[in-house]
């Protein structure tokens, strides 16, 4: 086989440098946000003052992409070569591995307790590995790879509350993890493409959760807020609270569902209902909307056959759509039991909440306080690039760089040796 798959993770030490934890790289390093209606590529490094810095960003029309998911390889393979391409010429560098968004394989998420015997001995970092990995082993199913296994919180004997107990004695150590888990067929569909494009997965990551580490605030984070991030296809949520992601979930559900409707129901091509959409939609109706009348050309006319429609009708279409998104999320809300943990604090960041009224429809149907949410500011990279579409590129960038990990210190990985990047590597070598 050729050389994509010549490694997963970059060597922990290729350098004179310092040995630095293996959550807390220095860069440059890539990161790579797959979407339905754009993919974007960052590259990034962390400054010796500890901020991060962009050196290089690309950006291309989404293509072989459905629902988050790889459809089409030739096309998703090329889209993401012109993303690569433009943020490594700008950055001057050639990147190996990247971290990718997981927003394929309808991912679930699950909280897990597992106790393990320490028998009145200190509890030593491999403690710590051996409950996540048992944490793994108990959330395994047949079709699906744990792509998170996160400790929330540790209790040693009946001690509550402890965020590392590495070095206290105990007889029994009891862990809270979540677990983040998506289909392995649509995890090996991802692995072949970004493999086609001479590039490794380092790792992959939860859109939701990247969308809230570029968006939150810490007091956001630590009182408990819910991010939904309205992307093309997809929409996320991600619940926050005690500094800790504790729910994440996934729905199939976008900006492009709105566009779609609106082109049918005008009989207007796609892009236009999008044109409509950006210069002319609302979630809110407002008195002058059956008065406003907008050019609306029709499909299969010629180009001078253009049909008038009230505004109203553009806003009739929206609005039912975006009220069905927000009632899923209430929905997926109070099933995940996380009502009262996740405070009374929404973010709304993604492409499709720049959406006129979306907020305060939000607001109405969720009963909390709505923001919109803006990726935190990056120094190097464009204006065009700091808006809330923006938002998971901006947190995978600042995830890769160690932000957001629990206990950075410690490989909670190294007991898993099939995990779902080598299994993807293992597929790859048997079939391509």
């Amino acid at each position: 086989m050729n050389d994509m798959s010549r490694r997963v993770l970059p060597p922990p030490n290729d350098t004179d440098e310092p040995a630095r934890p293996r959550h807390g790289r220095s860069g440059p390093f890539g990161v790579l946000d797959i979407g339905t209606t754009k993919i974007v590529c960052l590259i990034g490094r962390t400054e010796s003052d500890g901020s991060l810095r962009a050196l290089g960003f690309g950006w291309q029309k989404g293509r072989g992409i459905r629902g988050g998911g790889i459809v089409d390889l030739d096309a998703a393979e090329k889209a993401i070569r012109v993303a690569v391409g433009q943020a490594e010429d700008m950055a001057d560098t050639r990147l190996h591995s990247v971290t990718v968004n997981l927003t394929c394989g309808q991912p679930e998420s699950r909280l897990f307790n597992v106790q393990w015997p320490v028998g009145g001995r200190a509890v030593e970092e491999q403690d710590v590995r051996r409950v996540v990995h048992e944490a793994r082993v108990r959330a395994a199913a047949d079709g699906r790879e744990v792509i998170h296994a996160l400790p929330l919180t540790f209790s040693v004997d009946q001690t509550d509350g402890v965020t590392d107990p590495r070095g206290l004695f105990c007889e029994e150590l009891t862990a809270r993890l979540h677990i983040v888990d998506a289909m392995s067929t649509a995890l090996r569909s991802l692995g072949a493409c970004i493999a086609r494009c001479d590039l490794d997965v380092g790792e992959l990551v939860s859109a939701p959760m990247a969308s809230g580490l570029a968006t939150l605030v810490a007091d956001e984070r630590e009182l408990g807020a819910t991010v939904i991030d309205m992307g093309g296809g997809t929409t996320g949520m991600a619940v926050f609270a005690e500094g800790q992601l504790l729910h994440t979930a996934q729905l199939p559900v976008g900006g492009q569902h709105v566009t779609n409707d609106l082109a049918r129901m005008l009989s207007t091509p796609v892009v236009h209902a999008e044109r409509l959409k950006t210069l002319y939609g609302n979630a809110q109706p407002c008195k002058d909307d059956e008065r406003e009348m907008l050019p609306v050309p029709l499909v299969g006319e010629e180009e001078h056959q253009i049909a008038k429609v009230p505004r109203s009708m553009v806003v009739n279409v929206i609005r039912p759509r975006l009220e069905e998104t927000f009632e899923m999320v209430k929905e997926r809300l109070d099933n995940s039991g996380l009502t009262r943990a996740a405070g009374t604090r929404v973010v709304l960041t993604g492409g499709a909440c720049q959406l006129a009224g979306a907020r305060d429809l939000a607001g109405r149907i969720l009963n909390k306080q709505v923001r919109l949410g803006r990726p935190s500011a990056l120094r190097g990279l464009p204006d065009s690039a700091t808006g809330p579409a923006f938002a998971t590129a901006a947190g995978l960038l600042a995830w890769t760089a160690g932000e957001g990990r629990t206990m950075r210190d410690v490989d909670l990985e190294v007991d898993r040796p099939t995990g779902f990047v080598r299994r993807i590597v293992n597929f790859l070598r048997e079939r391509v």
